[in-house]
């Protein structure tokens, strides 16, 4: 019998270096692996023994890069020696069958996504409106949601919790992920692509790992689930049942996330 693995990646499995939180002198610092570079600059990392483990797990179980990030975004970054049979990127708006999307799904989940909710135009250029020099960048991600690039220290005081509750009368969601503000349609979710994901993989067991707000469907939807001891969840105290939470935080809750991965993937 399949068990899914179904891990967010950034902030859960892979940082970077403003995300390590690592403590303590340089000599008992962690070696790292780079698995993404970005414009030929080194961005995202994991730890060796992380790297390790997932290759372990992605031999035991279907494991399914699961993230909000695009599927051109999403290929810069490298796991494992061989990559995955299925990814899912832009929070469900995508699945990857060996490398590729899958024509189907996406157009299938923008039709939810256009029955659902107010249009993509709406949310952006309410953004434009609301920005202001604490605003770096704009951007629109796969024709399906939208995210404001902010310098943190600047952000004016109340207006993320503004902006969700504009959001929210329109049928659309946000979430804070480090200096990202994202406005995503409340429909397009994790949970649903993985769904779908373990239908065809024959999956018996869904495990899943999440930092932010949008990791909830999923956590929730798996038989069992962990989330680190940072990020949205951690911040908001969210929890569940069937929910563990990391001892450590940054970087190294990222090898405790894999490590725990992988141990209830291969328990009898």
């Amino acid at each position: 019998m399949t068990v899914l693995v179904c891990s967010d990646l950034d902030r859960t499995l892979i940082y970077s270096a403003a995300a390590f939180a690592l403590d303590g002198p340089d000599e008992t610092m962690p070696r790292l692996l780079c698995v993404e570079f970005y414009q030929g600059a080194p961005l995202s990392y994991m730890t060796e023994p992380s790297a390790r483990t997932l290759e372990a797990l992605s031999a035991a179980a279907a494991f399914v890069p699961t993230t909000t990030r695009t599927p051109e975004q999403y290929r810069r970054i490298h796991l494992l020696e061989k990559p995955p049979a299925y990814a899912i990127c832009a929070n469900g708006g995508h699945i990857l069958v060996d490398g590729e999307e899958d024509p189907a799904w996406a157009q299938t989940v923008r039709s939810r996504v256009a029955d659902g909710c107010a249009p993509l135009a709406d949310v952006r250029h309410h953004l434009v409106q609301a920005s202001g020099d604490f605003v770096l960048k704009l951007r629109t991600a796969s024709d399906l949601f939208a995210y404001a690039v902010v310098d943190r220290a600047a952000l004016p005081s109340g207006w993320v919790d503004d902006l969700t509750g504009w959001c929210a009368e329109r049928g659309w969601r946000t979430s804070l992920q480090g200096r990202k503000v994202y406005c995503l349609p409340a429909c397009l979710t994790k949970a649903a692509a993985a769904g779908e994901v373990a239908r065809r993989a024959g999956a018996s067991t869904t495990l899943a790992a999440g930092d932010s707000l949008l990791d909830i469907e999923l956590l929730e939807a798996a038989d069992l689930s962990i989330r680190p001891a940072h990020g949205e969840l951690h911040d908001t105290g969210w929890t569940s049942p069937t929910a563990s939470v990391t001892a450590a935080r940054g970087i190294a809750a990222g090898e405790e996330i894999a490590d725990w991965l992988l141990a209830h993937a291969t328990e009898p």
